[in-house]
């Protein structure tokens, strides 16, 4: 019976799983996501971006099982022309704000499901979830605020949808567990894909 192997430090795609009856192994890929999306050109179509990333944190972490489902994931904001990841810092976060505010974007989370087997990859399946995220217009009071709490500096898009900018997202349209990060309709779907089910996963999770 396989492990579901989680390639990303994420609490969030953690905690999503773990609700979803899924206590997954966790390995940190330590992909560049930088040098990854420069060497694929310019102007690259963003949900490609996304995809590649997902695979190549699942690649860069299967050849440490022998049996093994590895999935890996990667999101960014999609506003104005422009794919946004993590801000990393106040002043980019601060800016980011200021052009989302008011605005929609589309959240994009690119997903990558590895079926490994003697330790190799014998079939791999891959996507992108798209959600439209509405946002409102926090206070300047509120938004400094939320900029210092710290949460809006490692999260695509300087926002979150289930934790403090939850207040600042007016509506979504699409799936919320891909806003948190890991799409389950999706990911169900590329388990699927590889041959592997959720009753698998779930009874090696001790909830069956």
């Amino acid at each position: 019976m396989p492990r579901l192997v989680l390639a990303s430090a994420s609490p969030a795609r953690l905690e999503v799983l773990r609700k979803a009856g899924i206590d997954p192994v966790v390995r940190v890929s330590g992909v560049d996501e930088d040098a990854l999306t420069a060497a694929l050109g310019l102007d690259p179509v963003p949900e490609d971006v996304v995809v590649a990333l997902a695979l190549a944190k699942a690649e860069a972490v299967l050849a440490e099982f022998d049996d093994a489902v590895v999935v890996g994931c990667d999101s960014m904001l999609s506003i104005g022309d422009e794919l946004q990841g993590k801000p990393h810092s106040v002043e980019v976060a601060r800016r980011r704000w200021a052009a989302m505010a008011g605005r929609s974007g589309d959240l994009l989370t690119g997903h990558a499901v590895v079926r490994v087997v003697d330790g190799r990859s014998v079939a791999v399946a891959a996507g992108c979830s798209s959600t439209k995220i509405h946002f409102s217009e926090p206070s300047s009071a509120d938004l400094e605020a939320y900029l210092a709490s710290g949460e809006p500096l490692s999260v695509a898009g300087a926002f979150t949808l289930d934790g403090l900018g939850g207040w600042f997202v007016d509506r979504i349209e699409g799936d919320p567990s891909s806003v948190i990060g890991i799409g389950l309709p999706l990911v169900r779907r590329l388990l699927a894909d590889v041959g592997t089910s959720l009753s698998e996963l779930w009874a090696d999770s001790g909830n069956q």
